[in-house]
């Protein structure tokens, strides 16, 4: 058996480079969705306080709940003190406006999270999944870390300022990858320019409702395409946007934080330019798609003497718009030859796309047919044409 590395695609042109993009911002990411490829990164990796941005990682803790069936979107939870509007912890900070005793539905949990941006919804369900905030910050750590988020940690629900609240543009770029794509049904929620509470408890409440109810997201309103995910603010770390938009068919995700804007309207407007750089500045070629022959592998001791080589999701890279493909090959990389069995949706090998040497897209090969083991005079007779050299 031996490693085998087969070209598939080979342009020896040179590239052109393009202009980077600039921002205010402290920290800047932008990626393909489909490609995975990065446009834009400064300062990526650099842990900061994520601010309200923090509640994408409760939210996903909630959506496997939800995704495993054990809540559904009309359960009621119920509020504790702790996310009781008059505690004092809750007057500076974004909120649903809850009453202790009280009980919302998982549904307006999500959406108060959303689009009120609602600290104290926060509490309601990190009581609600683990028995206490704390309790609930080591499901978000073990969260992270099974996505890969490796420099994330968690020091409470709601994104309130604490020295353990520390994540990185490009991590919260994967939490973003996640949501969009292990939550097809959730995830359009992001997209509710408005919500407005019909379970107030208090006339104090009520009256602080009548307006609050617009998404902070104001990109949402000012960019086609735009439908997620979400904003923070702290006045010590500044404003903070975790967006995501679907132009002519193409996803981008942008993270911002650390900018010094004077509103929310201002964080749109910086979002927008990051995004709209990328739609202007790059652009998608796909060379496979799911069920394209791509290699015909070898099976050692096969019933069948070999196994088709294809891939689960289109294999899609992402190239200045000045050079398209300038400079890129594919390889498929597999070993020669594979042992029986293979089954279907197997692991087989991997495809990797390089731009002058420097790897811009990578995904898996696997087996597009079943090829089931010879029994055991298959075997022997295999062993006989190969020491006498029968092909």
């Amino acid at each position: 058996m031996k490693k085998k590395i087969f070209i598939l695609l080979l342009s020896l042109l040179t590239t052109t480079a393009h202009a980077d993009f600039s921002t205010r911002a402290k920290s800047a990411f932008l990626i393909d969705y489909d490609s995975g490829a990065e446009i834009v990164a400064k300062d990526a990796d650099i842990l900061m306080p994520p601010s309200s941005m923090i509640k994408l990682m409760t939210l996903a803790v909630l959506f496997d709940e939800i995704k495993a069936g054990n809540l559904t979107m009309d359960d009621r939870l119920v509020v504790s003190e702790n996310a009781d509007y008059e505690n004092p912890l809750w007057y500076p900070a974004s909120k649903i406006c809850l009453v202790a005793g009280q009980t919302i539905s998982v549904r307006d949990a999500i959406l108060g999270l959303i689009v009120l941006s609602g600290g104290d919804a926060s509490v309601v369900v990190a009581e609600k999944l683990a028995g206490s905030e704390a309790a609930f910050t080591e499901k978000m750590q073990q969260k992270a870390r099974a996505l890969g988020m490796t420099q994330s940690t968690f020091g409470n629900a709601s994104g309130l300022p604490n020295p353990n609240n520390l994540m990185t543009s490009r991590e919260l770029a994967i939490l973003a990858q996640h949501i969009i794509s292990d939550y097809p049904d959730l995830y359009p929620l992001f997209a509710t320019k408005r919500f407005k509470f019909n379970e107030y408890q208090s006339d104090w409440c009520r009256d602080w409702g009548r307006t609050h109810t617009m998404n902070y997201n104001k990109l949402l309103f000012t960019m086609p395409g735009a439908d997620g995910l979400k904003t923070g603010h702290t006045d010590d770390g500044g404003y903070g946007m975790v967006a995501s938009a679907k132009v002519g068919g193409r996803r981008l995700i942008g993270v911002i934080n650390g900018f010094n804007g004077k509103s929310h309207d201002a964080l749109a407007a910086e979002m927008k330019k990051l995004l709209e750089y990328g739609y202007s500045a790059t652009k998608n070629h796909t060379f496979y798609n799911p069920g394209d022959k791509i290699a015909k592998i070898p099976v050692w001791y096969g019933r069948q003497p070999d196994v088709i080589a294809t891939i689960e999701k289109p294999f899609t890279v992402t190239v200045p718009k000045d050079a398209g493909l300038d400079g890129v090959r594919v390889l498929a990389r597999y070993n020669d030859p594979l042992p029986a069995p293979v089954r279907t949706g197997d692991k087989i090998g991997e495809i990797i796309a390089q731009r002058d040497g420097r790897e811009i897209a990578r995904a898996p090969l696997v087996a597009q047919n079943t090829v089931k083991k010879t029994l055991f005079f298959g075997r022997v007779i295999k062993n006989i044409r190969v020491i006498f050299g029968i092909d």
